[in-house]
C-alpha cells in the first residue's frame, strides 16, 4: 500500500522546517517531496551583517537543499510552482534547471504550502535606479558594493517600509484570549530598525557621520507596532538619545529619485542611501484559489489548517496568520504542521498535536559594534508578554544561532529559544 504523499512548495525556512518536522513527527508513515524554484536555502537574517562587515553572503549564508532533505528521506524537485487543483489534489510545476522546460503535475495527499511572499520591489517607482535593499544575495552585494567601495559619499540615508497589505484571511482569530490577529501597516519592521541602528555605526567607525545622518520612516503610526507599545516606546527613546531622525504615518512610498524619496502623504525627504523594505504580496498562483484570502494569502486556523480543505496547510510568510512576517512565528507554525500530519497518522495523540498558534514576536538584531537588540513579546496578539534587551549577549546569541542553524543543517535543538531567554532576560 502506498504511503501518503505530503508535497511542500517552498524550501527556505518554513518549507524546510515544516520538511523536517513532518518526518520528525510522522517518521516513515509519509513520503515526502519538496518543491523549490532554488536548489538552496538562504539564511536572510544575516545578510546585513555580512553586508556592514564587508563579506559576500553568497559565501556564508546558503544551504544545499540536495543532501539536507535526502539525509532525511526527503525528495526534492527544483521547480517554479505555476499551479494547485485543490479539487484533483494536483500541484502544477515548471522544472527551474534549466528553461524550456515542460509543465509537470505532482498529486498529493496532504499539501503544505511554505512559499513565503512576493517582494514587491517593483511597485516602488525609481527602486531599479535608486533603491537599495538586504533581502537577497543580489541586493546585498550592490549595497555592500556602495558602502565599501566609495561610491557612498556620506550623505543622508533614510531607512524604511512601504506599506504593507495584509489580506481578510486571519480575521476572527483569537490566539489569546481576547485577542486577534492585527492587520499591520508594514510586513515586518525588525529588519529596517536592525538596518538604522547598523548602519549609523558604521557611519561612526568610518568616518562618514552618525545617526543624524539616518531618517527611519514607517507607513504606520508607530514603527515595529507588533513589538507592543512598551517596547516599541524604549527603542523609541533609545532612538532618539542616540540622534536618529524618524518619521511615521508615511503611508506608501510613492517615488525615489537620485536624491530624495518622496511618500503617500506628501512628505519628501532628501537621502543618498535609500534602504527599503518593500509591500509583501502573494505569489501570482495563489491569487483567487478557494484557499486563498483576498489578497492571495492562504487561509488557515490555528493548527494552520484550511478550514475547508483540511488536507491543506501552509507555514511561514505565504500563511494569511503570519503578521508580522517574522521567521520565528514560521518556526511554530511549522511545528504545529509536523504534530498535525502524525495526529492523522495516529503517532500522536490530540492533546499532544492540538496546541493551536500563539504567536510570539521573538526578534535578535545586530545594532554593529558587537551589540544586539532581542525582543519578545505577544502583547499585540492580546497577550501579556512585551521584554526588549540590548547589549552584548543579544548579539552573541544572533551570530550563534545562524551557526547553530547552519551546522544543524536547521533542526536546531528545542532548548534553544529557552537558552536564549535565559541569557538575554536574566544576564
Amino acid at each position: 500500500m502506498n504511503k501518503p504523499h505530503v508535497v511542500i512548495l517552498g524550501g527556505n525556512f518554513a518549507g524546510l522546517g515544516s520538511a523536517q518536522k513532518i518526518r520528525e513527527y510522522a517518521d516513515d508513515s509519509v513520503d515526502i517531496t519538496v518543491i523549490d524554484r532554488k536548489n538552496y536555502l538562504l539564511y536572510v537574517p544575516n545578510i546585513p551583517a555580512e553586508v556592514f562587515e564587508n563579506k559576500d553572503p553568497a559565501e556564508h549564508l546558503t544551504l544545499d537543499l540536495y543532501p539536507v532533505l535526502k539525509h532525511d528521506d526527503i525528495n526534492f524537485i527544483q521547480g517554479d510552482v505555476t499551479g494547485i487543483d485543490v479539487d484533483k489534489h494536483t500541484v502544477a510545476y515548471v522544472p527551474s534547471e534549466r528553461p524550456g522546460s515542460a509543465t509537470q503535475s505532482l498529486r498529493y495527499d496532504y499539501l503544505v504550502i511554505a512559499v513565503g511572499a512576493r517582494l514587491a520591489f517593483d511597485k516602488i517607482e525609481g527602486f531599479a535606479e535608486y533603491g537599495d535593499t538586504v533581502s537577497d544575495l543580489y541586493y546585498g552585494n550592490r549595497l555592500r558594493k556602495k558602502l565599501h567601495d566609495g561610491s557612498y559619499q556620506g550623505g543622508p540615508i533614510v531607512v524604511g517600509s512601504a506599506r504593507f497589505h495584509p489580506g481578510n484571511g486571519a480575521d476572527g482569530l483569537e490566539p489569546y484570549p481576547g485577542g486577534s490577529i492585527p492587520r499591520a501597516m508594514a510586513a515586518c519592521e525588525g529588519p529596517p530598525v536592525e538596518v538604522a541602528l547598523t548602519v549609523a555605526n558604521w557611519l561612526q567607525e568610518h568616518g562618514k557621520g552618525d545617526a543624524s545622518n539616518v531618517t527611519i520612516t514607517t507607513p504606520g503610526k508607530m514603527i515595529a507596532e507588533d513589538a507592543g507599545e512598551k517596547v516599541v516606546g524604549q527603542l523609541l527613546d533609545a532612538a532618539s538619545s542616540m540622534g536618529f531622525n524618524y518619521i511615521n504615518n508615511t503611508g506608501d512610498i510613492v517615488r525615489l529619485t537620485a536624491d530624495s524619496i518622496e511618500f503617500e502623504n506628501g512628505q519628501k525627504v532628501e537621502a543618498e542611501l535609500k534602504i527599503l523594505f518593500p509591500d509583501w504580496v502573494a505569489h501570482d498562483f495563489l491569487k483567487s484559489l478557494p484557499i486563498s484570502d483576498d489578497q492571495g494569502f492562504i487561509i488557515t486556523d490555528l493548527l494552520m489548517r484550511h478550514p475547508k480543505y483540511p488536507e491543506i496547510f501552509a507555514a511561514g510568510d505565504c500563511a494569511a496568520v503570519t503578521v508580522p512576517k517574522l521567521g520565528a512565528i514560521g518556526h511554530q507554525e511549522c511545528e504545529i504542521v509536523g504534530r498535525q500530519i502524525a495526529l492523522d497518522r495516529g503517532l500522536l495523540t490530540a492533546e499532544e498535536a492540538n496546541q493551536a498558534l500563539q504567536p510570539v514576536v521573538f526578534c535578535i538584531g545586530d545594532m554593529g559594534g558587537g551589540k544586539g537588540f532581542y525582543i519578545r513579546s505577544n502583547a499585540w496578539f492580546g497577550g501579556d508578554t512585551q521584554i526588549l534587551k540590548m547589549g552584548r549577549i543579544p548579539y552573541v546569541l544572533k551570530m550563534q544561532y545562524k551557526t547553530l542553524f547552519m551546522t544543524t543543517k536547521g533542526k536546531t535543538p528545542p532548548w534553544g529559544n529557552e537558552v536564549a531567554e535565559f541569557l538575554a532576560e536574566k544576564f
